[in-house]
């Protein structure tokens, strides 16, 4: 089984070398991943439900969380104390925040009939709000961002806090802001919203899962200076931040620091209601592996202060290298300025079309030379406005050694595509057209949506995967270049978009009609 395993694992991306530019954190540390790994397996039998019965779990927790309330300066005693917990990831971080956020809201203000709890966040705010919103009934409110900075406006954040529901009433449970943003790599004016919810009474949640084990050392590490995010803002009460990205532990854990012990308590859920054992969860799962929380506790005791920022100089430098060369390639620009290791590709507008380089073609061309860039797609935002479509480069502590490869690959991908326009979506289009439902006549009946069925046929035949399906060798579907994917999504509407991505995940995973077990 260990070779069949290894045979499957030869058909992933690589997770070390820095070949890939997105999805994981290697530090280049193999002492570092030996750690982790001896860390999961001390504790592989362990449940972390009731750290009562296994004690190790609440040490090691108290631990983690006490060094990230340390770096991101948040208080120890009296009222404002910081407190926290770990979770499985930064999407479970975010989703017990609104949680926290609207069962405040709730006890504030009662049943105000027609009146749900609003969460405003940017359009640059992580998806994780809106699975939120969804999962937890309540009503998210999108703010646009510069296209040009990827920034959002505070003047914008204001005006939602000041807005009046339909009882006349505020209705604003939380606002998020994100440190930085995972899109384009910026830090959102975190101090200005701050200071006008404090005034108002409402929460603020810093997403800073990706942020918040490298931004508290850049600056120590030669990055310049940060902008303001932190405990040491008044009025954040709120940070997730995960340790699986620069804190580079394996996946998956997050850390959520809450300001307030009795703001934290909301995260929890609690019953007696049942005949079984009580039932107490910080989270949103019960029985929960320790194995990531044992390596994360390792990895961040192992490292501290002086570790992270050293690997985060190496960060910087990456990171500043990998600025200047993008901004040697005619027909690109990095969005905005960043402050971090993200940065955000997109065409440059300003040179003639010929000279222009797509950032989705360029990632094809990337990947076919072993570099793995990450596409995202555009937006038009509520306003109307348009985030232009971009390639995402994540920098991690081993990008510095690559760089003597990856430059020229970069720049060699630039040339071969120089000039070269997105795909034609025509055909793809007409392709899942032909199972899209069509808008209901205004006061007509609701058409029926396609099947899982329709929908992945019309799929195969608009990627051109020649009968691509989880039976072809490793279960790979997507073909290799992702261009076209990327163009399809962007006009297609947004549920026919969605509904595509759910069927190629889903298809991915189902089983083989010939699968049985150990074959």
């Amino acid at each position: 089984m260990l070779e069949r395993l290894a045979a499957l694992r030869a058909a992933d991306a690589p997770t070390h070398g820095g070949h890939v530019l997105s999805y994981v954190y290697d530090p280049g540390l193999a002492e570092v991943d030996e750690l982790a790994a001896a860390a999961m397996r001390a504790v592989q039998p362990v449940n972390g439900l009731d750290p009562t019965t296994f004690t190790s779990v609440a040490v090691m927790e108290r631990e983690l969380v006490g060094f990230a309330r340390a770096v991101l300066h948040g208080p120890t005693d009296g009222p404002d104390v910081v407190v926290g917990s770990v979770t499985s990831g930064g999407t479970e971080s975010c989703l017990l925040a609104v949680k926290a956020a609207r069962d405040a809201f709730r006890a504030r203000h009662g049943d105000r009939p027609g009146v749900r709890p609003r969460v405003v966040v940017a359009a640059s705010a992580h998806a994780a709000f809106r699975k939120a919103a969804q999962y937890l009934d309540v009503t998210l409110t999108t703010l646009p961002v510069d296209p040009a900075s990827g920034l959002p406006d505070a003047a914008a954040y204001v005006a939602e806090l000041d807005r009046r529901s339909v009882d006349g009433g505020r209705d604003v449970a939380l606002v998020v802001v994100s440190a930085p943003s995972y899109p384009h790599g910026v830090v959102d004016p975190v101090a200005e919203v701050a200071a006008a919810a404090h005034e108002r009474g409402v929460d603020v949640h810093v997403d800073a899962c990706v942020g918040g084990w490298v931004l508290p050392f850049w600056g120590a590490a030669g990055g310049g200076q940060v902008p303001p995010f932190d405990f040491a803002v008044p009025g954040v009460t709120s940070i997730s931040a995960d340790v699986h990205k620069y804190g580079y532990a394996p996946k998956g854990t997050s850390v959520l620091l809450v300001r307030g012990r009795d703001r934290q308590r909301r995260q929890f859920f609690a019953t007696t209601a049942w005949p079984g054992y009580p039932v107490v969860n910080a989270g949103m799962s019960g029985s929960r592996p320790a194995g990531p929380l044992a390596a994360a506790w390792a990895v961040s005791q192992a490292l501290g202060t002086e570790g992270y920022t050293a690997l985060t100089a190496r960060c910087v430098r990456a990171t500043r290298a990998l600025h200047a060369a993008v901004g040697q390639l005619d027909g690109l620009r990095v969005v905005g300025s960043p402050t971090g290791p993200l940065i955000a590709v997109a065409t440059d507008e300003s040179v003639p079309a010929e000279r222009r380089v797509d950032p989705h073609v360029w990632a094809d061309a990337a990947r076919a030379r072993g570099w793995v860039l990450q596409p995202q797609p555009g937006l038009t935002q509520g306003d109307g406005t348009r985030l232009p479509h971009t390639t995402h480069l994540t920098v991690t502590p081993v990008t510095e050694a690559t760089l003597d490869d990856l430059v020229p690959a970069l720049a060699a991908s630039a040339d071969e595509v120089r000039g070269v326009g997105r795909p034609d979506t025509s055909g793809v289009l007409a392709a899942l057209g032909a199972v899209s439902p069509a808008p209901a006549a205004a006061g007509g009946p609701a058409l029926a949506a396609p099947t899982s069925d329709e929908m992945w046929a019309a799929l195969l035949t608009a990627l051109d995967t020649d009968g691509g399906s989880p039976r072809r060798g490793t279960g790979a579907v997507l073909p290799d270049r992702l261009a076209p994917l990327m163009a399809v999504m962007e006009s297609l509407p947004g549920p026919v978009a969605e509904r595509l991505l759910v069927e190629i995940l889903a298809r991915v995973a189902e089983p083989l009609d010939d699968a049985a077990p150990g074959a």
